[in-house]
């Protein structure tokens, strides 16, 4: 009779993953942020993976965890082989539906730059399946199930082997209103007298931009301290493109992302009160997954979303 003994058990691939993103972030609650489990289950995986190895990967400390010299040593090499196991799958996903197209992008972009967009590229490319996710950060294009992601990067960001970046333009903040509000705004100081409104993803632009009208603006106009009693807060939208509405509808006043209101300022619903413009250091950009390089009909798509 045959004899076939039991082979050694490896560790579950749920406990490497946990590990892997846990070493990265060098944090368990990021980690499970990310694969959109909670904390509570990456500290099991881990325990798992500790108990397999009978040894610790990570030192529990009192505001939070570092890896241990075990753990240090290895952290590369998980990164590299789960890369690796995402990028064999988008190549399998991209080459088993090559018409199919995944695009991920920042709420405000998806609805304001993107989705206007979509149909040229239907009709340019009506063969085509696009699917849109909206997120509030931009995925790991080596391993997420995207082709495309359209966000503000940071200017000066340069295409990698595993991803190519195309930047589409720069981005530069100032106050946007409907027509009606801005017959109220002669002088920077007139701000005062209207409601400020805010969008929770960039939260701090009219701190931003009032610093840079009073540096920009007092040696020149002597501006008084009535500028001083600008009051920031206001209003707070979840949605840029709420918010967006809302100035529309003359609610007050916004500070604007140049690429994402230049059609409704075209079309006159929304008009730029003050000259003053401040570059963020941010350019609106496609980052293009190694995979998706095999698709003919990305070049097509990309001239549109670039328009």
């Amino acid at each position: 009779m045959t004899i076939k003994p039991p082979h050694p058990k490896g560790p579950p691939l749920n406990s490497l993953r946990a590990f892997e993103a846990a070493a990265r972030h060098s944090s368990f609650s990021l980690a499970a942020e990310e694969l959109s489990v909670t904390p509570g289950a990456i500290a099991q995986h881990i325990k798992a993976l500790e108990s397999w190895t009978n040894a610790d990967l990570f030192e529990r400390q009192s505001q939070g965890v570092k890896l241990t010299p075990l753990g240090l040593s290895i952290r590369v090499d998980f990164t590299t082989a789960f890369d690796q196991l995402g990028g064999a799958v988008q190549k399998l996903r991209s080459q088993a539906a090559p018409k199919d197209i995944r695009i991920a992008a920042l709420p405000s972009i998806a609805q304001l730059w993107v989705s206007p967009r979509l149909p040229a590229i239907r009709r340019e490319t009506p063969e085509v399946s696009i699917s849109l996710t909206a997120m509030e950060k931009s995925p790991n294009l080596k391993r997420a199930s995207f082709d495309l992601s359209i966000f503000f990067e940071k200017s000066g960001k340069v295409s990698t082997p595993e991803q190519k970046i195309i930047s589409i333009c720069e981005d530069f903040i100032f106050p946007v209103c409907a027509p009606s509000v801005a017959k109220n705004l002669s002088t920077l100081a007139d701000l005062a007298n209207e409601t400020l409104l805010h969008d929770t993803t960039w939260s701090d632009d009219w701190v931003k931009w009032l610093s840079y009208a009073r540096l920009k603006l007092e040696p020149v106009l002597n501006i008084d301290e009535g500028v001083a009693k600008i009051e920031t807060s206001g209003p707070v939208f979840s949605l840029y493109s709420l918010a967006l509405e809302e100035v529309k509808n003359g609610a007050g006043v916004l500070i604007g992302h140049e690429p994402l209101v230049r059609d409704a300022l075209k079309r006159g619903e929304l008009v730029q009160p003050f000259k003053l413009k401040l570059k963020t250091n941010q350019t609106l950009s496609i980052s293009m997954a190694s995979s998706t390089k095999t698709k003919n009909i990305i070049p097509d798509m990309i001239k549109i979303l670039t328009i």
